[in-house]
Parts: structure tokens; C-alpha cells; sequence
């Protein structure tokens, strides 16, 4: 049975597939505001970490001491032999979860819990049977983003096929589920109609982002700033190269491009020149979101929340986008940011931002306040907190907890 009453601390289970770190990779950024703002109300967090990088681990653990936090990080193992890739076949980014995290979980299940909060949907591999009083924050869908990709060859058609599956069955063995946005709340609705979908947007922390002054320069500076080893940051970063740049820069001769961001060379190192300049695998991405005078990022598609949109916001650099990358974010076209679908508007809306400071200024100012009033830390995790208490009222049948 629960022990929580509504407003009283709970004891929450939170299972993470990164480290909650301030300037890590996107997810990273959210866990970190979301552990925070757990202990800062009062509950007792338990949190385990799977950790790709081993050197992100001493910098959680400084920045989560115990007994402040009772944070446990585990370096991912990637079982390279033939049982280890059929264990990943069969259920795709089970890697993530190494034998310790998944010992350790088994036994702060035992021991009960209010909420098990597993943050993105690959933790719900771990999640107890029958899943009670358990939900599933869904950052993305790849039945969404890659439902209809084509590749060519046969082996990664069989892969791309069981991600699927695989994604679908894991959904539809859950009874309470999140999602950042309300596109993938309906798709994930379609798929298991039995379970209770919940909106949880995620958030940032916006003093740790500093609203930097309207630039003047002789070379406006328009950019990209992601992860280009992932599929929309990369398609976006394609998109830009090739139909948007060549024509903004024939309307503002002195502009520049800066693309920033993990693996940017290796995905699009050809096309660097004169005027086009990439950096990759930064420690820091602030001081380049400070260099440009418009971030322009326009992915064909990619479903979920964008963390650079809301990290342009916050630190005051205009954006320019489309609705993919707008989604989950109630920003206004023309107040808050540009909005458009089609080549043309977005080169018009970048062009007009970069010849125009006082438009800059007055769209860099309402998207800091719209960021500060719906997706600061407060906010974000208060409608958590709100979702948990729904949750641990519920009964708790006898559960076990899987282990992958």
C-alpha cells in the first residue's frame, strides 16, 4: 500500500538511461532539474543512472552527494558477442541497463515504493509485473519518426522492424504512461487504449542560462546546435546546408553558418568553407547559443520536446523552426519565435531577424518569459509531483520486478 497522502513525501523510484547532469546531452538536462526538484520537495528519491560515458559518473555523484541524494550510477556494457546481439535483437536498448542497476532496483522494489518513475520508455524493460503504480515518461517515438523510414539493406530493415515492435509491445504492457507533448500522448492513446496517458513536458533550470544581449557584428551569425548523430538534428542540419543556406546568404552577404554539436564533422564535415564553420563535441554549448544571432532548425520530422528550442529561449537567441520543432512548446509565431513549413517562409523569417535588431530583441524577450512561466524547473516538476500523487493512491498488488 502507498504511504503518501495527498501533499506528503513520497518514495519515489527514478530510473534514468543518463545521468542527470546540468549540461549533458538533452535528457540529461531534465533528469537533472527533475532529482533536484524531488529532494528540494521532500521525497525520498531513489535514483539509478545508466552511465554511456564512465566519466559523466564522478560528475553526478559531485554534483548529487550522498546522503543529500541517494543517486547510483552504472557504466553501460554493450555486449559485443553473438548472445549479447541477440539479447539486443530481441529487445532492443536493454544494454542500458547493466546487472547492477538491475539488482539494486529489484531490491528498493521489495523494500516498496509510492511511484516508479521510469524515464524514457526503454526503463519500461525494468519496470515490476504487474506494473503498478509504475509509469513511463515517452520523450519520443520512433513509430513516429521512423514508422515509414527506408533502408536498404536487409539486416538493418530486420532491426529497424523489431525497434518497432519492440517499442509497440512495450507500450502496450504499461498501464500508466507519460509523454512531453500531446502529439505523442494521442499516438501512444492509438496504440494501448486501456492505459492512462498523462502530459508531462519536461523542463530547464533557467538560471543556469544566462539572457545574453542583442548582438551587433559585421557577420550575423545564423546556427544549428544538436546531436547530429541523431536523426532529426541530422536531417535538420541537411536541410539547412543545402536548401536554406545557399539563399540566405545570397540575401545577407556577410551572414556565416556555425554548426555545433556532437559528431557534426563526421555528418556533415564536407560541406565545411569560407563562411560555413562547425565545432564538435564541445564540453560547453553556451558560449556558441551566445554567438548566434538566429538558431534556425527545421527537421523534417522528429516528434517530442526540443531542449535547444527551449535552451534558445532561455538564453535569449530567436528562433526560427517549424512545427516539428515547435512541438510541445506553446510558443506563438511572430511573439515568441518564427514559425514555418516550407523553405521559402523559413528563409524569409531567418533573413528578416538577421536585418532587423528591434524584431530580435522584442521576440528574444517574450520567448525568455514564456520559458521562465511554463518550463522552469518549478513548474515542471510541480506537474509531476501532481501525476504521482494521482498514481500513489492507487493499490499496490504483489509485484516482481523484471530483471532483462
Amino acid at each position: 500500500m502507498s504511504r503518501c497522502g495527498a501533499g506528503k513525501p513520497m518514495r519515489i523510484l527514478l530510473v534514468m538511461i543518463e545521468p542527470p547532469l546540468p549540461f549533458g546531452n538533452a535528457a540529461s538536462r531534465w533528469f537533472y532539474v527533475l532529482l533536484r526538484g524531488l529532494v528540494r520537495r521532500g521525497h525520498e528519491a531513489v535514483a539509478f543512472a545508466s552511465c554511456q560515458n564512465p566519466a559523466d559518473i564522478p560528475k553526478a555523484a559531485e554534483l548529487f552527494p550522498a546522503p543529500q541524494y541517494q543517486l547510483h550510477c552504472y557504466p553501460t556494457v554493450d555486449d559485443g558477442s553473438v548472445a549479447g546481439k541477440l539479447k539486443s535483437f530481441a529487445r532492443p536498448m536493454s544494454y542500458l541497463f547493466a546487472d547492477a542497476l538491475k539488482r539494486d532496483l529489484s531490491a528498493e522494489i521489495a523494500k516498496g515504493y509510492d511511484v516508479l518513475h521510469l524515464e524514457q520508455l526503454w526503463g519500461a524493460w525494468l519496470a515490476p509485473h504487474p506494473p503498478a503504480r509504475t509509469i513511463a515518461n515517452v520523450h519520443y517515438l520512433f513509430d513516429i519518426d521512423q514508422r515509414d523510414a527506408w533502408l536498404g539493406q536487409r539486416k538493418r530493415r530486420l532491426v529497424h522492424r523489431r525497434i518497432l515492435q519492440a517499442e509497440r509491445s512495450l507500450l502496450r504492457r504499461l498501464q500508466c504512461i507519460a509523454a512531453l507533448t500531446p502529439r505523442l500522448a494521442e499516438r501512444i492513446r492509438e496504440i494501448n487504449p486501456e492505459a492512462r496517458v498523462f502530459t508531462m513536458p519536461l523542463g530547464i533550470d533557467t538560471k543556469l542560462y544566462p539572457f545574453t544581449q542583442n548582438r551587433t557584428s559585421d557577420h550575423p551569425t545564423v546556427g544549428l546546435i544538436g546531436s547530429f548523430n541523431w536523426g532529426p538534428s541530422y536531417s535538420a542540419g541537411v536541410r539547412l546546408i543545402r536548401e536554406l543556406w545557399p539563399r540566405i546568404k545570397q540575401r545577407v552577404p556577410t551572414a556565416r553558418l556555425l554548426l555545433v554539436g556532437r559528431r557534426v564533422r563526421e555528418a556533415l564535415g564536407e560541406y565545411a568553407g569560407d563562411d560555413i564553420f562547425m565545432h564538435e563535441d564541445v564540453p560547453d554549448a553556451l558560449p556558441y547559443f551566445q554567438q548566434l544571432d538566429v538558431l534556425l532548425y527545421a527537421p523534417p520530422i522528429g516528434s517530442g520536446m526540443k531542449i535547444k528550442v527551449l535552451e534558445s529561449f532561455a538564453m535569449g537567441t530567436p528562433v526560427v523552426t517549424n512545427d516539428e520543432g515547435i512541438e510541445g512548446i506553446n510558443a506563438i509565431d511572430g511573439v515568441h519565435v518564427a514559425l514555418a513549413n516550407d523553405n521559402d517562409g523559413l528563409v524569409e523569417r531567418t533573413v528578416r531577424l538577421l536585418n532587423d535588431p528591434a524584431l530580435r530583441d522584442r521576440q528574444r524577450a517574450a520567448a525568455r518569459a514564456l520559458v521562465e512561466e511554463h518550463f522552469g524547473s518549478e513548474v515542471s516538476v510541480n506537474r509531476v509531483q501532481e501525476i504521482y500523487q494521482e498514481l500513489a493512491s492507487e493499490r499496490l498488488p504483489a509485484a516482481r520486478a523484471a530483471l532483462v
